[in-house]
């Protein structure tokens, strides 16, 4: 099954600390609140400094979209999500600070329940054609950056725009097709 989700299409909602907002992307299962979800892919701007939200039993992946970068402190350990770390993973359970130093970031989100799902987050940088690798049998494909992004099976082509995403599941092969783009290929893995 494949499933386009366009970005146009979702509302962002504001975090209870008024330091940010999230547009979910997808969850699953469909309409799973914070407690009962498998995985969960969202995007979220941070406008300013405060605590992240604590999940317990829950893996986390960060992924910078836009922005100058966050600084995270996991209790003495920090970490600037930016250009030269753009992708980071740590527990839900972890206390996390960040710190806003430029304007504000948005960050692709992806979260698993530990025990019932696992995922592997993967940036590709796209020019011309080719191939889709995938890893699990249920991809979540979101363009981060590029004016558009082609994707063609032997059944189907679906063309996205900047922050659209497509939820791919079963064992048909898909070609990239952009001039020049920049996606997450998001691999979700039951337990």
């Amino acid at each position: 099954m494949t499933q386009l989700i366009q970005y146009a299409s979702l509302r962002p909602a504001p975090w209870k600390n008024g330091g940010g907002s999230t547009t979910e992307i997808m969850v699953f299962p469909p309409g799973a609140g914070f407690d009962g979800f498998d995985w969960r892919v969202s995007l979220a701007t941070i406008a300013q400094s405060g605590p992240f939200s604590v999940f317990p039993g829950i893996d986390r992946t960060l992924a910078l979209v836009d922005g100058d970068g966050v600084l995270l402190d996991f209790g003495g350990e920090r970490v600037v999500l930016g250009a030269d770390e753009p992708v980071v993973c740590f527990a839900g359970e972890d206390a996390v600070h960040a710190t806003v130093a430029g304007g504000p970031t948005t960050d692709f989100n992806v979260m698993t329940r530990r025990g019932r799902c696992r995922h592997k987050l993967e940036r590709q940088e796209v020019r011309g054609q080719q191939a889709l690798a995938r890893r699990s049998g249920t991809t979540l494909l979101f363009l981060a950056d590029g004016e558009g992004l082609t994707l063609r099976s032997e059944q189907e082509c679906l063309a996205l725009v900047r922050f659209d995403a497509v939820l791919l599941s079963g064992e048909r092969e898909w070609r990239m097709e952009a001039a020049q783009a920049s996606v997450f290929v998001v691999d979700l893995v039951a337990a």
